[in-house]
């Protein structure tokens, strides 16, 4: 259980945070120090199904015995991620409104759109890391080539001849896939679909030849046999494709790619709120049995500190909006 803190200790804490500065919300110290006494809002920016709303779901049950609130999952969904990310940017930041944000609408966001509604770093405050997932290159089963190297080799000498799917303009295959091509000064062929289902139908019948997937959704194809895997995006291996290389690996590009999701509050949170969700956070991803969840579709729980996190989270922000705009990807 999360132990409460001490009424004199919770006290200053609650001072400490009204004369560093107000919340937007201008919550008063009692608001702060009862906090949470009703429902909170957790908002997925993607339809039900997918990986924003699976960690909104799990975060959203396992969390509420340790708060003594109901945690309400709203998914707020178009333009991508950015209605839900921007509303989420614009609540009160009062504790009673988070987001789930991910890779793609923190980091690769800024570098697909010039107008972005909303400022990853300034409109947000990280509460904590729950889950990141590698992405793994598939190639159709009776695809000639047997290694990405040997792709790669047949790509610089016959440019623009191997095609590539991905769900959308500027989603997170689009990109895994743009970056390495770029890194690799290889040319290829772009096949944008409405979705990864419509994509892995190609895949399947043998129509395109290539398919950078997250690896939750990847991994049932190839234990299935159905495709083959060439290699993952992370700079490691993953544990769930001991046999796949990393791209990093081959040594065919240097690309480190993981798609991590994590639980955010809009800035001017205060800080004795942020202490308690970070605390309740902890004891859930802390549990085994959200650890083995994970793992069954190929994910990991962070093990690194909130300093460690937050750094990663400003550093994929840089790094991913230079590399998507060197390789020249735009969103829808």
């Amino acid at each position: 259980m999360v132990k409460k803190l001490g009424a004199g200790l919770a006290a200053s804490v609650v001072c400490a945070a009204f004369v560093a500065g107000t919340p937007a919300s201008a919550q008063t110290a009692n608001d702060v120090a009862t906090w949470p006494n009703r429902n909170i809002s957790l908002i997925a920016p993607q339809p039900a199904g997918g990986g924003f709303d699976t960690v909104a779901r799990v975060l959203a049950d396992r969390m509420r015995p340790f708060l003594g609130q109901t945690i309400v999952v709203e998914n707020r969904t178009g333009a991508g991620t950015r209605v839900g990310t921007q509303s989420a940017a614009k609540a009160p930041a009062d504790g009673y409104t988070l987001m789930i944000g991910a890779l793609s609408n923190m980091a690769l966001n800024p570098g697909l759109y010039d107008n972005l509604p909303y400022d990853p770093l300034k409109d947000f405050k990280l509460v904590g890391m729950a889950v990141t997932w590698s992405y793994t290159l598939v190639a159709r089963k009776d695809l000639p080539m047997e290694s990405l190297k040997d792709v790669i080799a047949f790509a610089k000498a016959n440019p623009e001849k191997i095609t590539y799917a991905s769900a959308g303009m500027g989603s997170g295959q689009h990109i895994a896939t743009a970056v390495t091509e770029k890194l690799a000064g290889v040319k290829l062929t772009h096949v944008p679909y409405r979705g990864s289902q419509d994509a892995y139908q190609d895949i399947l019948g043998g129509r395109v030849d290539l398919f950078f997937d997250i690896s939750s959704a990847a991994k049932a194809q190839v234990d299935a046999g159905t495709v083959k895997a060439l290699a993952v995006s992370s700079k490691e291996r993953q544990p769930f494709h001991p046999n796949v290389p990393s791209v990093y690996e081959t040594g065919v590009a240097p690309l480190d790619m993981e798609s991590w999701f994590g639980l955010f509050a809009p800035a001017g949170t205060p800080e004795p709120i942020l202490t308690k969700l970070r605390a309740a956070m902890a004891q859930v991803m802390a549990a085994p049995d959200v650890q083995e969840l994970f793992a069954k579709s190929g994910g990991q729980v962070p093990k690194t500190s909130a300093a460690e996190q937050e750094a990663k989270v400003a550093s994929d922000i840089e790094r991913w909006t230079k590399l998507i705009r060197e390789a020249g990807v735009k969103g829808d």
